[in-house]
């Protein structure tokens, strides 16, 4: 279709189609499932690996593990930021206010990774 309002017309067409596919798909699962399933013994039993579970359902997760991904993140993030920097920097028109700003920002995060130091955050216990 060709026009103004030729892709409009196929952008309509293809909406309709996914609505009627989408329809279909859930009445086909509405037609075809089982009325009342049946239930084996033990389906709702949990279970780790084919091994019945010990103790309760209940685990108390160290925060040292939300410490080190965040610090991850943290650094990553620094160097999804630097790379790009190091492309633009020596083109002509980024001097040393350029410099100046990226050696804030390693600063700032330098900072961080002190005070998680000193902290002893980083030992492994």
């Amino acid at each position: 279709m060709t026009g103004y309002l030729g892709s409009y017309v196929t952008l309509g067409l293809l909406l309709v189609a996914s609505v009627f596919i989408f329809v279909g798909a859930f009445t086909a699962n509405r037609l075809l499932s089982p009325a009342d399933p049946a239930e084996p013994e033990g389906k709702r039993k949990t279970y780790e690996s084919g091994v019945d579970p010990v103790g309760g359902d209940w685990a108390q997760v160290q925060i040292r593990y939300y410490v080190y991904a965040y610090l991850y993140v943290l650094f990553a993030v620094e160097a999804v930021f630097l790379f790009p920097w190091a492309v633009v920097f020596d083109r002509p028109g980024f001097g040393v206010t350029t410099l100046v700003e990226m050696a804030i920002f390693v600063a700032v995060l330098a900072l961080g990774i002190l005070y998680a130091w000193r902290k002893k955050i980083l030992n492994w216990t």
